[in-house]
C-alpha cells in the first residue's frame, strides 16, 4: 500500500522536499503519494510529514492560524515521523529564543537563530551524520544551531555545534537536505528509524 507523505506548504521549498521524499521511498522499496498541506484536515491522513524551512515566524503564525499545529502534534504523538528542516527546526523546538515564534514543543531543544551567519554566509559542508555511512552534503543557508539539546539525541555537529537531532519520531536539521540529489537524510528520517516509525507504519506496509 502506498504511504501518504505530507509537506507543510505554508512556506518554504515544498517541491524539493516532495522530490526527496519520493526518491527516498523508492530507494527503500516503498511508494508514496505526496500532499501539500496549507489547511487543516490533511495531516491526519499522512503517514509521514515534512516541515520545510522558510521564515520561522511566518511558518509559526500560519500553522497555528490554519489549525495545522495541533494536527502536527497529534501526528508525532501517534509515533509517526516528522522531518523538520532549518526554520522547521526552530518551529518544532521547545524554545526558539524568539517571542515571535509559537513553538510546537516537539523537540526538547533550544535554538540559536542564524548561528552560522546570514544569507551571504551560506555554505555546503560534508557532514558526518549518525546512521549514514558516508558524509552528507549539507547546505547551510541562514542556518540555526541547537543551543541546548535537552533530552534530544544529537545526530550531527558542525564546528562543535549540534545541527541535526532526533527526539522520538522527529528528526530535525539546521541545514537543507532537500537541496541536494542525496535523499539519504529523508530515508533516515522516514524509513530507517524502525523503533519509532515501525508501529506507526505497520498498517501501511
Amino acid at each position: 500500500m502506498s504511504l501518504t507523505a505530507g509537506v507543510v506548504a505554508v512556506q518554504g521549498n515544498v517541491d524539493a522536499h516532495a522530490d526527496a521524499i519520493d526518491r527516498a521511498a523508492r530507494a527503500h522499496g516503498r511508494e508514496v503519494t505526496v500532499r501539500e498541506i496549507r489547511e487543516s484536515g490533511i495531516v491526519p491522513d499522512c503517514d509521514l510529514l515534512a516541515m520545510p524551512g522558510g521564515e520561522s515566524t511566518t511558518i509559526s503564525r500560519l500553522v497555528h492560524g490554519e489549525g495545522i499545529a495541533d494536527e502536527i502534534r497529534d501526528h508525532v504523538a501517534a509515533g509517526k515521523p516528522l522531518l523538520a528542516t532549518c526554520a522547521g527546526l526552530i518551529v518544532a523546538s521547545s524554545d526558539a529564543n524568539d517571542d515571535r515564534v509559537d513553538e510546537l514543543g516537539l523537540i526538547d531543544a533550544s535554538i540559536e537563530r542564524n548561528a552560522f551567519g546570514r544569507q551571504k554566509d551560506s555554505f555546503e559542508a560534508p557532514l558526518e551524520i549518525d546512521g549514514l555511512e558516508e558524509p552528507f552534503p549539507a547546505a547551510f543557508i541562514r542556518a540555526p544551531a541547537v543551543d541546548d539539546v535537552g533530552d534530544a539525541d544529537v545526530l550531527a555537529r558542525w564546528e562543535g555545534r549540534p545541527v541535526a537531532v532526533r527526539d522520538g519520531p522527529v528528526v530535525a536539521t539546521a541545514f537543507h537536505p532537500e537541496l541536494t540529489p542525496d535523499s539519504r537524510l529523508h530515508g533516515l528520517a522516514f524509513f530507517e528509524n524502525e523503533e519509532s516509525i515501525g508501529p506507526a507504519l505497520e498498517g501501511s506496509a
